[in-house]
């Protein structure tokens, strides 16, 4: 299976959705847990939640395999984003709630089998992310990444309490110009019901920290959302048409103004 669906857009705007992925290859699921097997930690329905994205002329990348098989949104040499913080690897070896997430400790990745999951799945999808920037930049004189992410409200492991429900990264005022991801914390913390932070628990992973390049006109914001402003948090796993028509249209109305931002002069 192909790493990645990618549909192309006419504006200033690509979203990445590097943890949608369900596809597990069948010879790596048989050296699963039946509980990984279900892959929990996935970022469900994101492409349905953004489906304005097309209407807005937004490009749309679109992870196929699950973040079990590995980690887009991973340095691939490894390295932690979080040094200190307890995080999931580039190849993860066990889950959001601690548990391993194969049958037999043996089993774990070797390093040339990390390294061939690198080469196949992992390169390939950055490979069309720099890509399609460096065309929106080239077209448009400036191109906006928008990384789309969702979690479950709790998860003990990363933090304590209820998370936020919209927190917005910028690689802690690194990855985009502070008017933009300003703006955008603006319409977050408008919308009503719902909280947000911006640089938070969640300050944007590497694909914000690596393409965010304000100085060079390419601008990166990671959105992290709580599932349980959209869809169940708890097997199956479904969408939610009720609860994701309340924020929908907040997060519809974030897109927009990160598009707009992109639509200025980048000169």
């Amino acid at each position: 299976m192909q790493a990645f669906t990618f549909i192309p857009g006419t504006q200033p705007l690509l979203i990445s959705m590097p943890h949608v992925g369900t596809y597990l290859p069948p010879a790596l699921a048989a050296r699963l847990t039946p509980t990984a097997r279900q892959v929990h930690d996935t970022d469900w329905h994101l492409e349905r939640l953004y489906s304005f994205a097309q209407e807005l002329g937004a490009s749309v990348l679109i992870a196929t395999h699950s973040r079990y098989v590995i980690d887009l949104n991973r340095d691939p040499s490894g390295a932690s984003l979080y040094p200190g913080q307890s995080v999931t690897g580039l190849c993860p070896v066990d889950d959001f709630d601690n548990q391993p997430l194969y049958q037999d400790p043996a089993d774990v990745p070797t390093t040339a089998e990390i390294a061939l999951r690198r080469d196949t799945l992992w390169q390939p999808y950055h490979q069309q992310l720099h890509a399609e920037l460096a065309r929106i930049q080239a077209v448009h004189g400036k191109a906006v990444l928008w990384d789309a992410h969702s979690i479950r409200s709790v998860v003990p492991r990363f933090f304590d309490g209820k998370l936020p429900d919209l927190n917005l990264g910028s690689g802690n005022g690194t990855s985009c110009d502070p008017a933009m991801s300003a703006a955008l914390l603006a319409v977050a913390q408008s919308a009503p019901g719902y909280t947000a932070v911006l640089n938070g628990r969640f300050q944007g992973g590497y694909i914000t920290r690596h393409y965010g390049q304000p100085a060079n006109n390419i601008h990166a914001i990671q959105l992290e959302m709580t599932q349980s402003s959209y869809m169940q948090e708890a097997m199956p796993f479904d969408y939610l048409p009720e609860v994701a028509a309340g924020i929908q249209p907040h997060l519809r109305r974030m897109v927009e103004v990160a598009l707009g931002f992109g639509q200025t002069d980048g000169n």
